[in-house]
């Protein structure tokens, strides 16, 4: 059980290394005078996926692509599987059109063309592989949902995928202090160690009981990874704050599916495991059923709705354990 451990000492590095970065740069960016929207949008969003970034470079550098691939997709299932699941199970959860009409729609967009990308051997006769160009396009939408964002930040300051990432506005001046480099350091520190403790005692841990790793980095390291989504989306249910649970969780996927997944494909090929692109349809159709909630049930997920996610994402993660043993 000392893999065990370990990988969870490694997703715990992770969890307090990204806290740590988001608190330091955050306020040593604002100490320069950075907007506090721009903040939310760039270091901090960037902050909270950082455990799913790391853990997607080493993997690529290490050569476990299996690991890296399965924990994107699986963050991105389990945030709405699980995580919104979870939350409205709490509390209805109210989906706003604002997200449904920005974030919901790029969200498809980058998961379609992920499942294209991803279809190597039915159209070229090869292995599936996410490669530089294809992490090339991800990234230049990546951009585009940035410009939106921004755009729309400056036009409405309350804007839901600011909430969504659990950002709250700075103060507009901010004393740069030593502690903020410290966090700042430390937060890299607990990165890179919890990443590579992540990633080697994983792969440790999938040939010890017999598991792929693609099911360890689907089920285990994705749920460790989206524990802050998770954590988010619940105490916003409790608090009825329904656009911060939405908000989180499309904001992360969105993270993931165009800035960290390409991350890793440009530094190394990321190549996609047997059962991918079922996966990543699964995430897909996540995404999609959102939609004839918010235009048929009067734009409200309910405690059914919520109970009918978690069903589905459990028995799919049970389905995926069996399958890839």
């Amino acid at each position: 059980m000392d893999h065990a451990l370990l990988l969870v000492t490694g997703i715990a590095l992770l969890l307090g290394g990204g806290t740590m970065l988001v608190q330091g740069a955050s306020r040593i960016a604002s100490g320069f005078g950075v907007s506090p929207m721009i903040v939310g949008l760039t270091v901090v969003a960037f902050g909270t996926s950082s455990p799913e970034l790391v853990i997607n470079i080493v993997g690529a550098l290490d050569g476990q692509s299996d690991l890296a691939f399965g924990n994107i997709v699986g963050s991105n299932i389990a945030n709405v599987g699980l995580a919104l699941g979870a939350a409205a199970l709490i509390a209805p959860i109210t989906l706003h059109g604002q997200l449904i009409q920005r974030e919901l729609p790029l969200l498809l967009l980058a998961t379609c063309v992920l499942v294209i990308l991803a279809l190597d051997q039915p159209l070229r006769s090869s292995r599936a592989v996410l490669d530089r160009a294809d992490g090339l396009v991800l990234l230049c939408l990546f951009t585009i949902f940035i410009y939106v964002s921004i755009r729309d930040v400056l036009r409405q300051r309350k804007d839901p995928l600011l909430l969504g990432a659990g950002l709250v506005p700075l103060p507009t001046s901010v004393a740069v202090t030593r502690k903020d480099w410290v966090l700042v350091g430390g937060g890299m520190l607990g990165l890179a160690i919890g990443g590579h403790l992540t990633i080697s005692h994983g792969a440790l841990l999938a040939e010890q009981f017999g598991m792929s790793k693609t099911a360890v980095g689907l089920v285990i390291i994705a749920i460790g990874t989206s524990l802050p989504e998770l954590i988010t989306s619940l105490i916003a249910a409790l608090r009825n704050e329904s656009d911060i649970s939405v908000g989180n969780v499309l904001g992360s996927n969105i993270f993931n599916s165009l800035l960290v997944l390409p991350a890793g494909a440009i530094i190394a090929p990321v190549y996609v495991p047997a059962g991918g692109i079922i996966d990543l349809t699964v995430s897909l159709l996540f995404a999609a059923a959102l939609i004839p909630i918010f235009l048929i049930g009067n734009a409200l997920m309910g405690r059914r709705s919520g109970a009918a996610f978690l069903t589905i994402y459990l028995a799919y993660m049970t389905y995926r354990t069996i399958s890839t043993s």
